[in-house]
């Protein structure tokens, strides 16, 4: 392939390309039914080609190589760290997330000096180790730690190195321009994997060298010049360096605008122009707000979290950030979270019942959507109110309660199905079902379907307290 061949993009490949590539035993191993059902799942990006146990044997080893190249993402996938606290950068196979999933949320690390003291730094470490909150079911965290060399001391740098890898086993990024510097903080985490920051056009001989040597990751810097980072990505990759994150320069104010459109501009090199030497994860750094000679820390924060925000849209594959605010922080671990769900998919979770506190033969039985966003918020309406009571949870394709009636996912016939799935009749000894306010023109198709008696609940689930205190016990039970 020339180096400015536009590589096959996921849109192009078909189940059948990955199909002729597979032993075509239809073998049942990987889960699926049937070779051809595996490979349109891997197409789709649901499967990866070594879920499939055969075609990875030595007598396949070709057709296994040919896959991994087919399979293979135009933004190449990098790896910090190891064990079960890696992280993934890149991967991307499409510019917009529309067009195709996008994998490897980008990956939020958190700054730790070596000039702080002992005490804050370790503070600061567990701050980020620690840092956690449940969205929608689904338990959001920081990513990573960069370990920065301001004292320019190598003693002083291996010195704070030793203590956060001590902290916590988060993946680290080791940040200093001084081979040497960064040479006695590798010394002491060599097993770690830890991202090396960074190569530029003084010191890329010197770093590519220890990156060959500890085998890491390494960042390539040539802030706001383009042609200089494609140019120091060719070198390196000639020189042996393989695994490589692209720095294209982050400017907070002034130069925000600029930042978006090189990031932007980079993206559609490799999509649209096939430029193989840019398709690497990108590196956005926030942290460069602090640079600012604004005096107001909140005011550099805001624009710290402004342009994180950008940044994880257009289209950086990591972040550095500074601030430890929550009012910072979890703007992004949210809109992370968002953009990375799948967009043919809402967010669901199971269906069922559920059970909260201690509900008894009386208790009031409820029903919902599986749309994550619903549910959890039903769930934590009835939990801060102390409720005891059964929740049905009905398959509506993770739909809304007002998409799902529109749509007739959630109707007269799936709420009797419920009802009669999960045995509620066993857990309770009088026929009454509370249905959301939203579906209110469902009750008396509801209460035929079904043959219990409907109380059409609140519209929103934060006035179910009220609504059970004014209607629960039903008058004729």
């Amino acid at each position: 392939m020339s180096e400015r061949e536009p590589k096959k993009t996921i849109k192009e490949i078909s189940p059948i390309d990955v199909y002729k590539l597979l032993p075509k035993t239809n073998c049942k191993e990987c889960g699926e039914a049937n070779c051809m059902a595996f490979a349109t799942r891997v197409v789709n990006g649901e499967l990866a080609v070594d879920n499939c146990p055969p075609v990875t044997k030595e007598e396949y080893r070709v057709n296994f190589s040919r896959l991994e190249d087919l399979m293979a993402p135009p933004v190449r996938t990098i790896v910090v760290g190891t064990g079960n606290r890696a992280m993934k950068l890149g991967g991307k196979y499409v510019l917009y997330r529309h067009e195709f999933t996008y994998s490897n949320p980008t990956p939020i690390a958190i700054d730790v000096s070596d000039d702080l003291p002992e005490d804050e730094r370790t503070a600061r470490v567990r701050a980020v180790a620690d840092f956690a909150y449940n969205y929608i079911g689904r338990e959001l965290r920081l990513d990573a730690i960069a370990v920065r060399s301001t004292r320019h001391d190598p003693a002083a740098f291996a010195s704070a190195v030793t203590t956060v890898s001590a902290l916590t086993d988060l993946p680290l990024i080791l940040c200093t321009y001084d081979a040497a510097i960064m040479a006695a903080g590798l010394a002491h985490i060599r097993e770690r994997r830890p991202l090396l920051y960074a190569a530029t056009k003084d010191n890329w001989k010197e770093m590519a060298e220890l990156a060959l040597r500890y085998g890491c990751p390494l960042v390539v810097s040539a802030p706001h010049d383009t042609a200089l980072l494609r140019s120091m990505v060719k070198t390196l990759v000639e020189y042996g360096v393989v695994d490589l994150v692209l720095d294209p320069g982050t400017a907070v104010e002034p130069g925000l605008s600029g930042t978006i459109h090189t990031f932007s501009q980079i993206r559609r090199a490799v999509f649209a122009d096939g430029d193989d030497l840019l398709g690497y994860p990108l590196l956005g750094t926030p942290i460069t707000a602090w640079l600012s000679p604004e005096i107001s820390h909140e005011l550099i924060q805001w624009k710290e979290a402004c342009a994180a925000s950008m940044l994880l849209s257009r289209y950086a594959d990591l972040l550095i950030i500074h601030s430890l605010e929550g009012w910072v922080l979890l703007p992004q671990l949210i809109w992370r979270f968002n953009i990375y769900t799948d967009p043919r998919k809402p967010v669901s979770v199971d269906t069922g019942v559920r059970t909260f506190g201690s509900p008894g033969k009386d208790a009031p039985v409820l029903i919902t959507t599986n749309y994550a966003l619903t549910y959890f918020t039903v769930e934590s309406d009835i939990k801060s109110a102390g409720i005891d009571c059964f929740l049905i949870v009905v398959d509506t394709g993770g739909n809304s309660v007002e998409s799902a009636v529109a749509g007739r996912y959630l109707n007269a016939d799936s709420m009797a199905a419920a009802l009669k799935d999960n045995k509620i009749a066993d857990l309770v000894d009088h026929r009454h079902l509370i249905i959301p306010g939203l579906a209110a023109r469902l009750s008396g198709e509801t209460e035929e379907a079904s043959g219990w008696h409907v109380l059409v609940g609140p519209k929103d689930s934060s006035g179910i307290p009220a609504f059970l205190k004014a209607h629960w016990p039903p008058v004729n039970r």
